[in-house]
């Protein structure tokens, strides 16, 4: 859709989750009066105070904003199943909200009533997500023309017919001969860029998306203001890809587009809340570890002789140098050791450990095998330098040997558990599995965090491929 029709949507939407959110609480006074349980026999309406609405009205549309349950433009193979997602954690976080908020005003509102209402909310909200989604389906369709079929032309294609609900995807224009009457992303080659305007017209395009080479810059000038007499959308997605780090971002550098071309592949509320996510776990976890650390700590220096703490430089997030601690599980000299363990794979792959290495002590191998010898990258994870998820922070010698593609993995956070270690840990070695980052960081969300954490637990207990 258009950005006029997109930002109607939301603004339409944002209101009618406030008005369905307040209809929540009033219905969730009826359904504790009707739908008792528990043990109480006494039953009454209980009808809430008006600066108890006055808060969910304030609190809704914030959070919701902030957790992405009003949706983008963002490609997506079920667009609806993602919102539902986004809808829930924001539903359930506004209820956390609420909750802080009574208990510093309010306390007197009943917890069965407060449960009824996030239940009855939820389901309103979802319930006008779905109906919005058939409407979509259902109503009109703005159409667009992609000027360029390109790489860049086609891969916006694909995005555009993936999302067939929010676009339809007339056709593409191109001065190719080799491409001409023919089809890329399954959408019709309509022309040339000398038909752009006649395109328009006979097609009901509602918005044009140049996606032209860097050495059509001025051709690009010329198009772009012979459309200032049409009433189209005109957007410019620049051939830069090429040089990018893994994602782009454009900010306002004193009135001038920026645009970074080795931005963080998550950013803004997704960043935000993968933050939290990390608070929220990293500081209950190192309160209950501190006071365990010492007699680990003990046990390590009776097994083998040097210190329980471990340093390494690693490679984090856009290649910066960091400081990765760990509990020491080889023996002192354990570097100066390194090339009798280092095997070279048929294909000249290095793999730098194995399962019988005999640098590693008898106490490290059990820490290995539950991932105890991690614990102090908390620390990391506390300081903001790593995530509890993201790709394994790499060795410095081992980056050097990296091609260009896979020096992508360093385009998020790097984390103490991952995709790539789920999914079996030390037998696939990471250095050589970089999809299994690239994927983790394609398919980015909250949940994926969520799921991956969950599946840690399992991995780490069954001790697999952990040495």
């Amino acid at each position: 859709m258009t950005q006029r029709q997109e930002i109607n949507r939301v603004v339409i939407l944002g209101l009618v989750d406030i008005a369905l959110t307040l209809l929540s609480l009033y219905l969730a006074s009826w359904a504790r009066y009707l739908i008792p349980w528990g043990p109480q026999l006494t039953w009454r309406f209980v009808a809430l105070p008006w600066p108890v609405y006055l808060m969910a009205a304030a609190i809704w549309p914030v959070v919701l904003s902030l957790t992405a349950a009003y949706g983008t433009r963002r490609p997506t193979h079920n667009r609806l199943s993602a919102e539902l997602r986004s809808l829930l954690l924001g539903v359930g976080l506004a209820l956390l909200a609420l909750a802080g908020a009574l208990y510093f005003s309010y306390r007197q509102v009943p917890r069965r009533q407060f449960f009824y209402f996030g239940i009855i909310d939820f389901s309103l909200l979802a319930l006008a997500r779905l109906l919005a989604h058939l409407r979509r389906r259902n109503g009109h369709t703005p159409r667009m023309l992609i000027a360029g079929a390109g790489r860049i032309g086609e891969e916006i294609g694909r995005h555009v017919q993936r999302q067939d609900d929010d676009w339809h995807l007339v056709g593409f224009l191109d001065d190719d001969p080799a491409k001409r009457d023919g089809q890329v992303a399954g959408a019709p080659v309509l022309g040339t860029l000398d038909s752009l305007e006649e395109a328009i017209k006979s097609q009901g395009v509602e918005e044009v998306i140049f996606a032209l080479p860097l050495r059509a810059h001025e051709r690009l000038m010329h198009l772009v203001l012979n459309l200032e007499k049409l009433p189209v959308e005109v957007s410019v997605i620049p051939d830069y890809f090429d040089l990018a780090f893994f994602r782009t971002q454009t900010d306002d550098f004193f009135g001038l587009p920026l645009i970074r071309l080795r931005a963080s592949a998550i950013g803004g509320n997704a960043r935000i809340a993968k933050r939290l996510l990390d608070l929220a776990i990293t500081v209950p976890l190192l309160i209950i570890c501190l006071p365990l650390l010492p007699l680990v700590a003990l046990i390590i220096r009776l097994d083998s002789p040097g210190p329980a703490l471990f340093k390494q430089k690693r490679v984090g997030e856009n290649c910066r140098p960091l400081t990765a601690w760990k509990l020491r599980t080889m023996m002192q000299g354990a570097d100066d050791l390194l090339p009798q363990v280092m095997q070279e794979t048929p294909d000249g792959q290095i793999i730098h450990k194995r399962p019988d290495d005999p640098r590693t002590t008898r106490v490290g191998r059990f820490l290995r095998r539950f991932s105890l010898d991690e614990l102090p990258q908390l620390w990391n994870v506390l300081k903001g330098e790593m995530s509890l998820v993201g790709p394994r922070p790499e060795l410095p010698w081992l980056v050097e040997q990296y091609e260009g593609w896979q020096r992508k993995r360093f385009a998020v956070p790097p984390g103490i558990t991952g995709w790539w270690q789920i999914s079996g840990r030390s037998d696939r070695p990471m250095h050589l599995h970089v999809e299994d980052d690239l994927y983790y960081i394609h398919n980015y969300s909250i949940w994926l965090d969520l799921r991956i954490l969950w599946r840690t637990i399992g991995v780490v207990i069954s001790g697999k491929g952990a040495y």
